[in-house]
């Protein structure tokens, strides 16, 4: 694979790098101790700006290429997310983490070690126009760090035009990339239903309102939603995953709730599935003569690529790992990703790389594949190279 020569030099730098982060995770918006590790890497390449405290604890750094002391030409955006997840770590590794119920399960620590690679070759090199904006994220698994980061107007504020990303992917072939020129991961909302009843013996039903019987129904009436109202044309998951009540045998209680994963592609397919699920909870509340409240929580929206951004990537990654490695019609999947705020707000493309066997994301088990990080390093600097060419 025709990685980029200096960053094969650097393999063994980000390796450490990664490894450090892995034995150091932090959750969501608390990763000041990340963001501290990627500053110091990032004086030491000798970044033009560094600026800090960005949705918490993000990191927004600019690179000048040629021309850009004068103003001139475009910026580009290239992002990483660095939060871990609330999981106790299995893999018995020699760099495992440190925080008891916390860690890199998702591969988050390969994604920031592949952008200061990146970030690295920039500074030396600079054989791009215009600037690149380094876009350190937190909150990607849980509170939409993303979401924040746009908010708080990072692409205005840098003028970043376009914004690229990519995710590792164990269990694909190693250096394969993966995307689409269209929809690529799935809208998430998350809604949980409280049911109130009448609780009593559960030797006199009569006397009761039983929760237990609606709740039942309503778990069964929801997977109508997807037979019966989505063209099968379209693709929707409406998964319930959690089920709360009682405390005896014996006894009928006053309440309990459930909650359920609601995920699509479409905006119209998402206002469907969100009427549909108030409507049936609230005719069966009514039939069984209980009280359901909805707490429907609007999530991630689906992470669409942009086509042109897409092919352009797709050409950049056939130029790194080879045509044969690169697929344009990976398919879509129904997990989701807060990219898709960056991509509501500018255009761009999302990709997976391929990281070879081994335990799957979000699996205590996981460790990122530190052979796979020169090649997705080599990958974000030749987007900035092709994208944004020198005069």
């Amino acid at each position: 694979m025709p990685v980029l020569n200096a960053i094969a030099g650097y393999a063994d730098e980000m390796k450490g790098w990664r490894q450090h982060l892995h034995r150091y995770p932090e959750l969501a918006f608390d990763c000041h101790e990340t963001a501290a590790f990627i500053v110091a890497r990032l004086r030491e390449f000798g970044v033009d700006e560094i600026h800090e405290g960005i949705a918490t604890s993000g990191v927004v750094a600019i690179i000048n290429g040629q021309g850009a002391e004068q103003g001139n030409g475009p910026v580009i955006g290239l992002r990483a997310d660095m939060d871990a997840l609330p999981i106790t770590e299995l893999t018995g590794a020699d760099h495992a983490s440190t925080r008891p119920g916390k860690m890199h399960a998702c591969g988050h620590d390969g994604h920031v070690a592949m952008l200061l690679g990146a970030a690295k070759y920039l500074c030396e090199t600079r054989r791009f126009a215009g600037k690149v904006a380094l876009l350190f994220q937190p909150a990607e698994e849980d509170g939409g760090g993303g979401q924040v980061m746009v908010q708080e107007g990072v692409m205005d504020r840098f003028g970043i035009g376009q914004v690229f990303g990519i995710h590792n992917a164990p269990n694909v072939p190693f250096g394969h990339f993966q995307g689409t020129t269209g929809e690529l991961m799935a809208s998430v909302d998350t809604a949980t239903v409280k049911v109130t009843g009448k609780g009593g013996h559960g030797a006199n039903p009569h006397e009761c309102v039983d929760p237990v019987v609606a709740i039942v129904a309503m778990v069964q009436s929801l997977q109508t939603i997807l037979s019966r109202n989505l063209s099968a044309h379209d693709e929707a998951v409406v998964s319930v995953t959690q089920i709360h009540t009682g405390s005896a045998s014996n006894i009928i209680p006053e309440d309990g709730w459930f909650c359920a994963t609601i995920r699509c592609f479409k905006p119209d397919v998402r206002e469907m599935l969100k009427r549909r699920f108030h409507e049936i909870v609230a005719g069966h509340a009514a039939a069984f003569g209980v009280r359901a409240e909805v707490d429907y929580d609007w999530g991630y929206p689906a992470t669409v690529n942009h086509e042109a951004q897409a092919l352009f990537a797709g050409d950049v990654a056939a130029e790194v790992a080879g045509p044969d490695a690169v697929n344009l019609n990976g398919g879509r999947e129904m997990g989701s990703e807060d990219f898709s705020y960056m991509l509501e707000a500018r255009p761009g493309a999302y990709f997976f790389m391929g990281s070879g066997p081994g335990a799957g994301l979000h699996h205590a088990a996981f460790d990122f594949n530190d052979e796979v990080a020169p090649l997705g390093a080599s990958f974000f600097a030749r987007l900035v190279e092709r994208a944004q060419p020198p005069a």
